[in-house]
């Protein structure tokens, strides 16, 4: 139980830690074209590897560039880890593009724009959809 607690806390480490470098330290132009933030880390229970999921609001093509130029910068990234969280052994650091906020916002789109179909045909009474109330 105490290795999953451990493995959990180094995660929210990483997890702050990258943050912080995604302002001050990563000087990729790359990475700076997206709004980029860290959405989840997973660390493996050894340790050895962790995924980064980021979320990149832009473009398609600005999201691909900066996940690109995340990808050219993990080294550097570890390397800072190493630093900062003085550990035995850094992980393996890959970023991955994290869909889910743009999946979640598609689905309130969707619904929101059933709520006022269903409106516009009388089936549902005024002041009891969606988009009075402002969403779920």
């Amino acid at each position: 139980m105490a290795q999953g607690r451990r493995v959990e806390r180094v995660a929210a480490l990483i997890r702050r830690e990258v943050s912080e470098l995604l302002v001050n330290g990563i000087k990729d132009e790359r990475v700076s074209l997206g709004m980029v933030s860290v959405t989840n880390v997973e660390v493996a229970g050894d340790l050895q590897h962790c995924k980064i999921f980021v979320s990149i609001y832009g473009s398609a093509d600005a999201q691909q560039q900066a996940l690109e130029g995340l990808r050219s910068a993990a080294n550097y990234v570890k390397g800072e880890l190493g630093r900062r969280l003085n550990m035995r052994r850094t992980p393996e650091v890959v970023f991955q593009l994290d869909r889910g906020i743009e999946k979640g916002t598609s689905v309130l789109g969707l619904l929101n724009q059933l709520e006022s179909q269903r409106q516009e045909r009388g089936e549902v009474p005024e002041g009891t959809g969606l988009l009075e109330d402002g969403g779920l």
